[in-house]
């Protein structure tokens, strides 16, 4: 074989190699519009908040969904919104998407399908004063439990203390609804409540704002995904998004926003789209 031909044969591959990259690259900026609207509620660190100083969206889902966009080519415009209005926007195609720490659950499959990102779970806690007298998860029942109403960890508690406490002769947890995590926080401090729950992957954070005030009960109660909301009629795009994001597992990209944010124990090892759950 000569040189010659050994370069024409490297120039080939290399070509097809470029018009295969640029050929994916399209029909990912393709299925989205641009820019593409995410809807965001900027109340969950790490996931999504404003930067105290400057006032400006940051946290992984905002640093995730940028290098996203980036993949597919196109722009991503952040549409705030109230958490409980997400799902509306998406179908009214207000929103193209929803990035915003939101749980993949079956109720919420009936309007959309998620391109599932991270691992999450419901998770007791208390403040760090209080531990000792919430040595396991069984001592929580009977007492008051706070958690944001728009998620679906109220129902997530009323089915663990049905199964744990009620079950066992002890009295059910009282589930206390609050305007968000933030507000869980708030009640605890203030003796309101004796605890809260949030995705367990959010204390460290929190914990880390807050000189170590709290204090996990036990392990995270259910294994789920957190995931990517994209209208179920609209698979073209919810492809585009798994495959931009398996391109940043690939190159390392999506690992370290993840360490940026002290998420690496909560990393997927591929996207999925409605992963079992």
């Amino acid at each position: 074989m000569t040189q010659s031909f050994l370069h024409r044969a490297f120039v080939a591959a290399a070509f097809c190699a470029v018009a295969f990259h640029g050929s994916l690259a399209a029909a990912q900026s393709a299925a989205a519009k641009n820019p593409l609207v995410a809807a965001i509620v900027p109340n969950y660190p790490p996931f999504e908040f404003k930067d105290p100083a400057t006032d400006k969206l940051t946290g992984f889902d905002v640093d995730l969904g940028e290098a996203i966009a980036a993949k597919m080519g196109v722009k991503i415009q952040w549409e705030e919104t109230s958490f409980d209005q997400m799902l509306s926007a998406v179908a009214t195609k207000r929103v193209d998407i929803i990035l915003s720490g939101m749980t993949d659950i079956p109720s919420r499959r009936d309007s959309v399908s998620f391109v599932d990102y991270i691992t999450t779970g419901p998770q007791f806690y208390t403040l760090k004063a209080q531990a000792a007298s919430f040595p396991q998860m069984e001592s929580l029942c009977g007492k008051r439990v706070g958690t944001s109403r728009r998620t679906s960890f109220p129902n997530d508690i009323a089915t663990w203390s049905a199964e744990h406490c009620v079950k066992a002769g002890k009295p059910a947890i009282n589930v206390v609804g609050t305007d968000g995590s933030a507000d869980a926080r708030l009640q605890l401090r203030q003796g309101r409540i004796d605890a809260g729950v949030q995705g367990g992957e959010t204390l460290p954070y929190q914990n880390s704002l807050e000189q170590n005030a709290y204090a996990p009960i036990g392990k995270p109660f259910l294994a789920q995904y957190t995931g990517i909301a994209v209208a179920k009629d609209n698979s073209a795009l919810a492809s585009a998004i798994a495959t931009a994001l398996n391109q940043l597992i690939a190159d390392g990209t999506y690992q370290k926003i993840l360490a940026k944010w002290g998420l690496q124990e909560h990393a997927v090892q591929k996207a999925a789209i409605n992963a079992p759950v």
